[in-house]
C-alpha cells in the first residue's frame, strides 16, 4: 500500500521546477501556451505539461567583421557590439525560433545597409551617430520578437592599405595649409605692429634718434658683434645739400 504514496511523492518532485531570479518560464499545456512562470518553485507535471527558461538579462552579440562599401565606393571591414534584453519572454519563444541567432543577423544586414549609405568621412567621423541610428532600427524590428535593443558599439573600422596612405597624405597637406596659414597671419600681424610703431616713433621728435642709440647700446654688450650704424637717407641728402652749396 505504501507504493503508490511514494510513486506520487516521486513524480511530484520530479516535477519541482526552480526559475532563478533572472529566468522566466513559458509554461505549455499539450502544446499550447498557457502563461509566463515567476521566479521560485513549480510544480510542472510531465506528458501534459513543459516548461522552457528564457534568461531576462542583459545579453552582449559580437557582431562579426563585415565586409561592406561605403558611398563613395570605398571598400572597408567593420565590426560591432550589440546588448539587449528581453522584455517578453513569451514572445522571444513563440515568435522567433533562435532569437540570439535572429537578432545577430539583422545587426549585420543594418550594419551594412547604413555603411553602404554614408562616405567614408561621415563613417569615420559620425561613428556615434551611426551607432545610435543602427540601435533605433534593429530596436524597431526585435519588438515583435519581445527583444529591446539598448545599444550598439561600433567597434573598428578597417581601411585598406591603399586608403589609409591616401588619408595620411591629406592629413599632411591639411597641416601643411594650416602651417602656411598661421606663418602668413603671423607675418601680417608683425607688419601692422611695425607700422604701428614706426608711426608712433616718426610722430614724436628725437624718438627715432633714441631708438638707434637704444639699439647701438644692446649691440655693444656683447663685444663679438659688428656695428653697422644705418644713416637715414634724409641725412644723405642734406650732407649733399650741403657739398653742392660749398661748390657754388
Amino acid at each position: 500500500m505504501l507504493v503508490i504514496p511514494i510513486i506520487v511523492v516521486i513524480i511530484i518532485l520530479a516535477s519541482i521546477r526552480q526559475i532563478n531570479e533572472y529566468e522566466r518560464g513559458i509554461l505549455f499545456l499539450c502544446g499550447k501556451f498557457k502563461k509566463i512562470l515567476g521566479p521560485g518553485w513549480h510544480v510542472i507535471l510531465p506528458i501534459f505539461f513543459s516548461c522552457k527558461k528564457v534568461d531576462i538579462r542583459t545579453k552582449t552579440v559580437d557582431v562579426p567583421e563585415q565586409e561592406a562599401i561605403t558611398k563613395d565606393n570605398v571598400s572597408i571591414k567593420i565590426n560591432a557590439v550589440l546588448y539587449y534584453k528581453i522584455f517578453d519572454a513569451s514572445k522571444s519563444v513563440l515568435a522567433v525560433q533562435n532569437f540570439n541567432y535572429a537578432v545577430s543577423q539583422l545587426a549585420q544586414t543594418t550594419m551594412r545597409n547604413i555603411v553602404g549609405s554614408v562616405s567614408l568621412d561621415e563613417l569615420l567621423s559620425e561613428r556615434e551617430k551611426l551607432s545610435v541610428e543602427i540601435c533605433k532600427i534593429v530596436d524597431k524590428e526585435t519588438d515583435p520578437w519581445g527583444i529591446k535593443v539598448e545599444n550598439v558599439e561600433l567597434k573598428d573600422v578597417a581601411l585598406p592599405e591603399e586608403m589609409k596612405r591616401v588619408i595620411a597624405k591629406v592629413a599632411e597637406a591639411e597641416r601643411e595649409k594650416q602651417a602656411v596659414i598661421t606663418k602668413a597671419s603671423g607675418e601680417v600681424e608683425a607688419s601692422n605692429n611695425l607700422a604701428e610703431a614706426a608711426k608712433i616713433l616718426s610722430s614724436a621728435p628725437g624718438a627715432l634718434h633714441l631708438r638707434t642709440l637704444s639699439t647701438l647700446n644692446d649691440l655693444s654688450s656683447d663685444q663679438s658683434n659688428t656695428i653697422i650704424f644705418a644713416v637715414p637717407i634724409e641725412g644723405l641728402e642734406a650732407l649733399k645739400g650741403f657739398a653742392d652749396k660749398s661748390k657754388q
